[in-house]
């Protein structure tokens, strides 16, 4: 853009603005949210001159009379996670998701529901289920992609076999043109198609048609998933249907604000059957047969991408499965559960794979699913270990052709140099996959150009549809020519310009497509290392390549932070779910880190601090991220480069040097007591200190840990006991209770020489610098022991975690590694101890909440076999306490964390008033005592064998 071009754009955006102000809508046009809403799951990044929220439908209408006034094109946009750039544009963004997402009406009778376009796919299927039916199709994204989403994509989902696509399951929409007339589609009682509204727009839609009637019943509706383009045999005469036509149009002929989509009543029972296969290509050629036995679903996936996720989650993340390299999750539905089980076993039996199994548990069912549903953030990593790519991710063949597609891509990625772990609905012919195209190079532009080309050819060879579900969008229509015939993309033309003649809606999209090429996201993005661009990075992001820039942009977008991920054991995004603001969801932070990367926005820019301030670092999203995001380390790394060597919060010096200042109180603790129980003394203190006054100070110990501490009697197996801050200076009776578990079951713990410390509160308040000198001491300190094999146990979780991970991002030396493999939690070790036996706890009701970085870190598996073992009837929560070390008790943090202990943890507490609540964060169990007043144990407390 030259200099004449950006001052225009400039004079355009201010009037754009100007006119929103005065039509009185929610805008938002700072920088930081131009680049949140820059880009969506897909490869480009297009940013808006304004995003608009609107309220009601009044509020889109005046958007659209802006856009008519100034000229300014306006895309409509839900959850954002579109994977193929069909919710990026250049002038008015339409955030449907944040105020338009509601359910209007549900008949459960009429199995009909009303639903405005932002409203959640999950929060419309929660309401329809607890009267029986269901809305039938299911995307991956299912738990934060929105109806309007669904119908601007016609998205499918694994169980279309069964329920169809979107398209198949809307009866009405109300749209508005772009020339602002309300279009209302339909059906009467008899099923016919009907319409009332905008007669200009469908006037001039049957003129289009009329010089392309041979086109449209010869070149369309071949096979299910043949989704690219307009559905224009739709508008045939004999057809005319405006609402199936509209359905996958992708925002390009008209505005929804409102949809009537279908629900069905879902069989109760359910088995899964898992094919194993030798390779994708075995499994591709099955699936006509596995069809053929009437499942609701077929989805395979290639070992490839079950690589990925044991690389990143451990070998447990994947439940067991038949022998193979390649797999077919087939799900079976019904009535009878003898007749379900007969019809699954005749499968399995069939002889389609190398083995199978019948899987009928439906927590193992969810688990098979979940990693399906992740299989487009798992696949954001590819088998080569580099970042993967969205771009041609859903082409579709008819399904008879399937295995013999897959052999072909498989070659044609080969011949790049490229690798893949494909996926998808196999049952329907549609693969999904992600590619290592080398976006990174020089040449990357051209690459990624020259394959989706040769990817397109390849795909209209097989008479397929370049998108299979996901729409067409920047990354697939220009590409179009080889699917159809010119007579088809003249139609297409046409159709656009009776709806919209000026092209206002989604320009770039379907009609006069923008080159796939342009406007790439991380094209010409510069490496962030060590050394470069004058930064000293504190962390050395191993997974990354130490570079910073591909950290953050391992963000694809798909949005699983924007979604309660507690129902599946999930913590991310405790903020999100706490605000429902874009800017505080994992993925609207690494957007705006992504813009500080680029040098868009500076790292100490009050936008970046913003989008920070909520983050708990609490790191769910670094285990339930499927792409692997770990906000937390980015955010205490913004933290250092904003502060090193300048003035901080008054909470980095308080709370960010907590260990010192309780190391330093340990020799007066009832004298430091004292004064925080003085009325005056204590608030001023507070505020000094930067800690909200409505949070109480736990009190110091009268003696820390190591002062009572005499050593072990035991003559068994020697530890290292990692007594951290924490538990040392304000609950040393968890530390001695580790002790006498430890001794029961046969250790020796012993104390390092000095009082260690992890520097966790250094880290999170991005004192970096301080906290490598700390953390490295430590480790220095622990390598001696764990090199001869001594094995170092932790208390304190996020101490822990610190650890078995941080070590390894901020130190990242050989000692760093050795005390990181050594490192165990309490449950871990007692787990792999040969003859111990938990007390038996019977009777005994727990309320567990575990710690965050347990959860995302060091993993709570062994804990809850344990727990299992004890007999008690225990309840695990999901979700983060709130509190998350000091982000809780800092100034402008107390509201935010209280709305999420609102989530689970209060919830459970009130629900069972006389449980033990087991916590083994300080942290967890000083928000119990704050908001409940209720103690809490440590799961050493709770083994304690003098309890």
């Amino acid at each position: 853009m030259t200099e004449a071009m950006a001052i225009r754009a400039d004079e355009r955006g201010g009037d754009v603005l100007s006119a929103l102000a005065r039509a009185g809508l929610e805008v938002r046009s700072d920088a930081a949210t131009r680049g949140m809403y820059a880009s969506d799951a897909s490869l480009y990044r297009i940013p808006p001159m304004a995003v608009v929220r609107p309220r009601h439908v009044d509020d889109v209408a005046l958007a659209l009379a802006v856009a008519r006034e100034t000229g300014v094109p306006v895309t409509s946009r839900g959850a954002g996670t579109s994977v193929a750039g069909n919710a990026v544009g250049r002038g008015i963004v339409l955030d449907f998701s944040r105020h338009l997402n509601r359910v209007l009406s549900l008949d459960p009778e009429a199995r009909i529901a009303v639903v405005e376009p932002g409203a959640v796919h999950a929060v419309l299927q929660k309401a329809a289920m607890a009267h029986g039916v269901r809305f039938g199709p299911d995307p991956s994204t299912h738990p934060r992609c929105t109806i309007g989403g669904m119908i601007g994509n016609n998205a499918c989902g694994s169980r279309s076999l069964a329920y169809g696509r979107t398209s198949d399951n809307v009866a009405g929409l109300r749209l508005l043109t772009a020339a602002g007339d309300e279009l209302v589609t339909g059906y009467d009682s008899a099923g016919a198609a009907t319409h009332a509204g905008a007669v200009g727009v469908v006037d001039g839609v049957r003129a289009a048609m009329a010089t392309g009637l041979a086109t449209a019943r010869t070149e369309f509706d071949r096979f299910g998933r043949q989704v690219s383009g307009y559905a224009v045999h739709h508008l045939l005469p004999e057809r005319f249907d405006l609402t199936q036509a509209l359905v996958g149009s992708e925002g390009t002929l008209g505005v929804i604000t409102e949809a009537t989509v279908r629900l069905v009543v879902d069989a109760p029972l359910r088995v899964v059957v898992v094919l194993g296969f030798d390779d994708i290509v075995a499994a591709g050629d099955a699936s006509p047969a596995v069809v053929a036995h009437g499942p609701t679903s077929c989805e395979g996936l290639d070992s490839r991408l079950l690589d990925v996720l044991r690389a990143r989650r451990g070998a447990d993340a994947v439940p067991p499965l038949p022998r193979g390299r390649a797999w077919l999750f087939v799900e079976m539905t019904g009535e009878d559960r003898d007749e379900l089980l007969e019809r699954a076993r005749r499968l399995a039996d069939d002889g389609l794979g190398v083995d199978a199994l019948v899987v009928e548990d439906p927590a193992t069912q969810a688990r098979l699913w979940r990693i399906r549903e992740d299989g487009a953030g798992l696949a954001g990593r590819a088998p080569s270990d580099r970042p993967a790519w969205p771009g041609w991710e859903d082409a579709a063949v008819p399904p008879a052709m399937l295995g013999a597609y897959l052999a072909r891509f498989d070659e044609l990625v080969a011949g790049y140099g490229l690798t893949s772990a494909p996926f998808g609905h196999f049952g329907d012919g549609c693969m999904h996959v992600r590619l290592d195209l080398p976006l990174d190079r020089p040449d990357g532009a051209q690459v990624l150009r020259a394959f989706l080309t040769d990817a397109a050819r390849l795909v209209g060879e097989f008479g397929g549809s370049l998108s299979g579900e996901h729409g067409d969008g920047r990354a697939r229509s220009e590409l179009l020519p080889h699917m159809y015939s010119a007579e088809a993309i003249a139609l297409f033309g046409a159709v656009k310009h009776a709806f919209d003649p000026d092209n206002l809606l989604n320009p770039g999209v379907l009609v006069d497509p923008d080159p796939i090429d342009a406007e790439v996201r991380v094209i010409g993005v510069p490496p962030v290392r060590r050394g470069r661009q004058g930064l000293d990075l504190a962390f050395v992001y191993p997974h990354d390549d130490g570079d910073l820039a591909q950290a953050v942009h391992r963000c694809t977008g798909v949005g699983k932070c924007r979604a309660d991920n507690t129902a599946s054991g999930g913590v991310m995004c405790p903020s999100y779910l706490a605000t429902r603001e874009e800017k505080d969801s994992t993925r609207g932070r690494a957007r705006v880190l992504q813009e500080v990367v680029r040098g868009e926005l500076d790292w100490r820019a009050p936008e970046v601090h913003d989008a920070l301030d909520l983050c708990l670092s609490c790191k769910g999203c670094a285990s339930d991220c499927p792409t692997g995001i770990d906000m937390a380390t980015y955010k205490a790394e913004v933290l250092h480069q904003s502060y090193r060597g300048r003035l901080r919060p008054r909470s980095h010096y308080s709370l960010g040097r907590l260990p010192l200042w309780a190391r330093l109180a340990g020799w007066t603790p009832g004298l430091a007591n004292l004064m925080m129980r003085l009325p005056l003394v204590g608030r001023l203190m507070l505020w000094v200190a930067g800690v909200d006054g409505r949070r109480s100070v736990p009190a110091f110990a009268r003696r820390s840990f190591r002062r009572t501490f005499v050593g072990s009697d035991s003559t068994g197996t020697p530890v290292i006991l990692f007594a951290d801050s924490f538990s040392n200076s304000f609950d040393p009776e968890v530390a001695a209770a580790t002790v006498r578990v430890l001794e029961a079951a046969g250790y020796a713990p012993r104390l390092p020489e000095t009082q260690l410390c992890c520097g966790l509160t250094w880290i999170s308040t991005g004192q970096l610098d301080a906290a490598r000198r700390i953390l490295g001491s430590t480790v220095r300190s622990l390598a001696p022991a764990a090199r001869d094999g001594v094995l170092i146990v932790g208390i304190e979780p996020s101490c822990t975690a610190v650890l078995r991970h941080d070590a390894l991002e901020l130190v990242g030396d050989d000692d760093a590694r050795v005390v990181a493999d050594a490192t165990r939690t309490l449950a871990e070790l007692l787990a792999q101890t040969p003859g111990w036996q938990p007390p038996d706890l019977t009777g005994t009701t727990v309320v567990a909440q575990p710690h965050c970085h347990h959860h995302a870190v060091l993993g709570w598996s062994a804990d809850r076999a344990l727990l299992a073992d004890t007999g008690a009837d225990v309840r695990t929560l999901a979700g983060c306490c709130g509190l998350a070390g000091n982000f809780g008790v800092e100034i402008g943090h107390y509201d935010v964390s209280v709305a999420v202990a609102e989530q689970n943890l209060l919830p459970a507490l009130d629900a069972a008033p006389e449980a033990v609540v087991l916590a083994d964060g300080f942290s967890c169990r000083t928000q119990v005592s704050d908001l409940r007043e209720r103690p809490s144990l440590h799961l050493a407390q709770l083994l304690d064998p003098a309890r």
